[in-house]
């Protein structure tokens, strides 16, 4: 009897390494939803009442959304010691880098306050400390004085008070809202995979929140979102977009934020986003910038289309037009990206927990071997 060689794949590309419930990105058909929602029905809802679906994949109740709003205000406040913590950090390091080391020296709960399994509710401990730390570094940054959230406020109404220290506006909200249902959960992307072999191994979900938000600082993965936008920047207007699309291409260099491993059609989250952020890019500096960026995707298609193929801007590319008209510095939209996805990766390390086991793939050893090498040296 002979056995099957096994299958190899440097990138993993089409192999099934597991099941999950979460959310089922239909890559052909351009379609994305939650725990069998549609992102375009999902959009509309309250953010945490999304949170509370990804994680637990059935609707709340009243009780368990007051209790949660609670619970996330609560944490959303940075300790004395946190603080304290967190200036030790240099100021000008990337936010995704303080994410990273910061998560892990959490002083996560021991005891459930909630009635839900206590790794959810570390998680969750966790996610409202991202928001807080996000918000501090930035105001620690500025020598600005670390603000605390306000009860009774809308989740990112209180971020966005807490990051620039005034009241944003009702319009302002529901972008941000939107934006990062958008971004939440995407199946067994890089960082929720990174997420998952460091839970194979039984390590406490706050070392694999940490490791999928190192991994989603690449610009590969959701560092797409800041380069995408500084590139608009670079390239100045949208008159010059298609001479550097074509250099771009001519040099083979990658051009961020257009196209999409999953998706064979129009990412169905910017096709949500691109009109968010015509809606939202009203003062002169973003129209440019959204123009510009307009103009690279069009190009983009243009010069792809003389090949016979396709290609269409992912949720990075316009993400970063919509945050910046929110005053968000380009540097901070990937840990925006984290502060929202962190969600999808408590609910995998949820899921993954129940039935784990340790990831450990083989590898295909290319050196020399013993007596090769003892040749060799002959």
């Amino acid at each position: 009897m002979t056995s099957e060689a096994p299958v190899y794949s440097a990138d993993l590309a089409g192999i099934i390494v597991g099941d999950t419930a979460i959310s089922n990105v239909q890559g052909e058909q351009g379609i994305l939803s939650y725990r069998g929602l549609d992102i375009n029905e999902l959009v509309a809802m309250p953010f945490l009442h999304v949170v509370w679906l990804v994680l637990f994949g059935e609707r709340h109740n009243t009780q368990q959304m007051s209790r949660l709003k609670t619970f996330m205000c609560k944490h959303s406040r940075l300790t004395h010691d946190e603080i304290e913590l967190l200036r030790r950090v240099p100021p000008d390091l990337h936010p995704m880098l303080m994410l990273q080391g910061m998560v892990p020296l959490l002083q996560v709960p021991q005891k459930q306050a909630m009635d839900m399994e206590l790794d959810a509710e570390r998680g969750l401990f966790i996610a409202a400390k991202i928001t807080a730390l996000i918000a501090a570094h930035h105001r620690l940054a500025q020598k600005k004085v670390v603000l605390t959230p306000t009860p009774g406020l809308l989740f990112h109404e209180n971020f966005l008070t807490m990051f620039h220290g005034s009241a944003p506006s009702a319009e302002q909200v529901k972008m941000l809202n939107a934006a990062q249902i958008l971004q939440m959960e995407h199946s067994f992307n890089c960082g929720t995979f990174a997420g998952r072999v460091c839970a194979s191994t039984l390590a406490p979900i706050q070392s694999s929140i940490s490791a999928s938000i190192g991994t989603l600082f690449g610009k590969l993965h959701g560092g797409a979102d800041q380069a995408a936008l500084e590139m608009a920047m670079a390239i100045g207007s949208p008159d010059k977009a298609e001479a550097y699309v074509r250099e771009c291409l001519a040099n083979k260099e990658k051009i961020m934020g257009m196209g999409h491993r999953e998706y064979r059609t129009v990412d169905p989250r910017a096709k949500i986003l691109k009109p968010m952020a015509v809606e939202l890019c009203q003062d002169e500096e973003s129209k440019n910038l959204l123009a510009t960026l307009v103009a690279v995707e069009e190009a983009c298609q243009r010069e792809f289309a003389e090949q016979g193929k396709e290609i269409w801007a992912n949720v990075e590319f316009y993400k970063g037009a919509v945050f910046h008209s929110l005053g968000i510095p380009t540097h901070y939209f990937t840990a925006l990206f984290a502060m929202s996805r962190v969600y999808g990766y408590i609910a995998h390390f949820l899921e993954f927990s129940k039935n784990s086991r340790l990831i450990r793939p083989r590898a295909n050893y290319t050196g020399p071997t013993p007596g090769e090498r003892g040749k060799s040296a002959a």
